[in-house]
């Protein structure tokens, strides 16, 4: 088994209004990764990954390079890398702003 890891993100760009939460939380089901992402207001997207090493790995890379189809990624931020026992999370969840 791989060593268990989180790591926070920072999306710049266009990344709001373009699906980009959507398509975050369908990639990370893919590699089967938890954690949430957000919208901020300063139009940027946050959150956290966490699972196997080489998952967040080609996570990070989607982030920097991919995103949603009609996103445009100027940059990625990452920090808070470590190693956990276990995860925090059961899922990947968008946290929404409450009404």
């Amino acid at each position: 088994m791989s060593a268990l890891r989180s790591i926070d993100f920072k999306v710049f760009g266009r990344v709001q209004g373009v699906f980009f939460r959507k398509h975050t939380k369908e990639q990370a089901d893919k590699l089967k990764l938890v954690g949430w992402c957000k919208n901020e207001p300063d139009l940027t997207v946050t959150g956290v990954v966490q699972g196997a090493s080489s998952q967040i790995d080609t996570m990070m890379k989607w982030l920097e390079k991919t995103g949603s189809p009609q996103s445009r990624i100027e940059s990625c931020t990452f920090s808070n890398d470590r190693k956990v026992d276990k995860t925090e999370f059961s899922e990947f969840t968008i946290r929404r702003k409450k009404k």
